[in-house]
């Protein structure tokens, strides 16, 4: 009879999804999406930075989050002006000493028919969502090297993966989300042999401040032609986050983890 095999040391299921004494950077946290993940975070035991550009929209929710018992920072940044990212990375270490996880959900949009598009409206989405994501990854790139662990996550979209010809049109987001893609997989092949793990989750259509104007284009498409015929619910990418930052998904990187209720299958 052959030898049967007997993983040795196998964690349990609760353990691989705890973030107990993990430290974690969430960009465009403050609100929307961005707050739903560093709550999922928060909640399977991490220590968060929020960092956003208002402090109108970043000190409730910091104030929220405390008042639940999670250990969470503040700090006003634009993701897209290397000083204010390595403030973010700075704070971080001197507060918890370490970056073990970031995710890259800070993002912005600008509607606009590609011949009609201002130049200048294009340049802002380029650097907040792509430059922004990768001054942000370098950053705390350098820190993940030192320790030889990292788990960076990039909140990309289905926008990077397909497109429609009744709109909403936004090229600028589209080739951004595109880029960020490609991003993560450079960055996973790259860092991968010094114990640095790179994902990206593509959302399909989430009700937030950036994707409400749109939704009334993509929503008669989703409901007539998805399998699962809604625009996504509140929590449904908090478990998807937190799955990708933990040890549950310690043999998956340079991947695009798609959240859309299955549209761009069908």
């Amino acid at each position: 009879m052959g030898r049967q095999y007997k993983p040795a040391n196998v964690p349990a299921i609760n353990k691989l999804f705890d973030l107990s004494g993990r430290v974690a950077i969430v960009t465009g946290g403050s609100r929307g999406l961005g707050e739903e993940m560093a709550e999922g975070l928060a909640e399977a035991g991490a220590s968060l930075m929020l960092c956003a550009r208002r402090e109108e929209w970043l000190t409730p929710t910091v104030a929220r989050m405390r008042a639940r018992g999670f250990a969470v920072e503040g700090e006003i940044a634009d993701v897209s002006k290397p000083a204010d990212v390595q403030t973010v990375v700075d704070k971080t270490v001197a507060v918890y000493g370490k970056v073990d996880i970031l995710v890259n959900n800070a993002g912005v949009t600008w509607g606009a028919r590609p011949e009609e598009m201002p130049v200048d409206k294009w340049q802002k989405v380029i650097d907040i969502n792509l430059t922004g994501a990768f001054l942000f990854s370098q950053a705390t790139g350098r820190e993940m090297l030192a320790r030889q662990y990292g788990r960076i996550i990039n909140v990309a979209s289905i926008a990077g993966l397909q497109a429609s010809v009744n709109g909403p049109h936004y090229a600028g987001y589209s080739a951004s989300k595109a880029g960020l893609m490609g991003l993560t997989r450079e960055l996973a092949a790259t860092w991968g042999r010094q114990g640095i793990r790179v994902n990206a989750i593509a959302p399909g259509f989430f009700h937030s401040r950036l994707a409400d104007p749109a939704i009334p284009l993509a929503e008669p498409g989703i409901k007539a032609s998805s399998p699962i015929p809604r625009v996504g619910l509140p929590g449904e990418l908090k478990g998807v986050a937190v799955f990708l930052a933990s040890d549950a998904s310690n043999y998956i990187t340079g991947q695009v983890i798609v959240v859309d209720g299955g549209r761009s299958i069908a």
